[in-house]
């Protein structure tokens, strides 16, 4: 029998099945032998022995898998960001996009709190990612949240962002039966307490929403040049007419996406996190053998 797994605590975990019915399940002394970790999302095979719990036989094969929260198989990659406090965090967001391209995710990213926000910030989030599908969303008044709701039907979504920007409090809107704990902001520093503590699922309108633990740091995996220019639409169809094959679009001459920022087609704050972002690329790549 199949299901899909939706938490996972203390060695156990519960699967939801295809007839709506959940149960809890042991994972096989294989897995950890083979250094196979059953992740949140995970479909899997299950038995049923006479006596003591379900087995889970089989992790069946993932379309995708993020390491950082822990979970598989999503369609969804909702990036929510804050429109008042705490502060936006678009390098964040940035490196969530490249990870979506990566692992051919497709990306939504969600502007919270609007109700709060100044409108300078909200046409800054609109114009930072015009290449990209986004909401304006408020949780505390509703607005924008029906068309949250329709961009989540049908798919396996993963809600992602740093602490403190209104995960919880979307999830409780969507959800209002589950009133999810929302964090209170630390006074001094502005800053989220993480206030969800592991990677869980909910099955919602044909297809399934995970919230996960709010986090602010964030590793890159290593990308070729070539590979980092697919992450970046804007750079779509551009990047090859520049004057050197394998322009990193920083000193070079004749650069065909530094033309895009000179014309003002370019964000100037995602170009100046598209460099700090390489940087970090190189020097992981620099240092991969230290």
């Amino acid at each position: 029998m199949q299901g899909r797994i939706i938490r996972g605590v203390g060695g156990f975990y519960d699967v939801l099945l295809q007839d709506g019915e959940t149960v809890r399940c042991k994972a096989r002394g294989r897995f950890r032998n083979e250094g196979v970790s059953p992740m949140v999302g995970d479909l899997v095979e299950l038995s049923f022995p006479e006596t003591g719990f379900a087995s889970m036989d089989e992790i069946l094969p993932r379309t995708n898998a993020l390491l950082r929260p822990p979970v598989a198989n999503i369609d969804l990659l909702v990036i929510v960001l804050s429109a008042s406090v705490p502060k936006p965090d678009f390098l964040l967001a940035d490196k969530l996009l490249i990870q979506a391209a990566t692992l051919k995710i497709e990306p939504l990213i969600v502007l919270n709190k609007i109700d709060a926000a100044k409108s300078e910030i909200s046409e800054e989030f609109l114009d930072v990612y015009s290449a990209f599908r986004t909401l304006l969303v408020s949780s505390r008044t509703g607005e924008g949240i029906d068309a949250l709701e329709a961009a989540l039907t049908k798919r396996v979504s993963c809600f992602a962002g740093q602490s403190a920007v209104g995960k919880s409090s979307l999830l409780n809107a969507l959800f209002p039966q589950l009133s999810l704990e929302t964090g209170e902001l630390a006074k001094r520093t502005d800053r989220g307490k993480h206030t969800t503590r592991q990677a869980e699922f909910w099955p919602f309108l044909g297809g399934a929403v995970l919230d996960t633990p709010g986090f602010s740091l964030f590793e890159l995996s290593e990308l070729t040049q070539d590979e980092l220019n697919l992450c970046y639409p804007e750079f779509n169809g551009v990047y090859t007419q520049c004057r050197f094959s394998g322009c990193r679009h920083n000193a070079e001459p004749d650069c065909a996406v530094k033309a895009l920022l000179a014309e003002g087609k370019l964000s100037q704050g995602r170009y100046a996190r598209y460099l700090e972002i390489q940087k970090e690329i190189e020097e992981k790549r620099k240092h991969k053998y230290d």
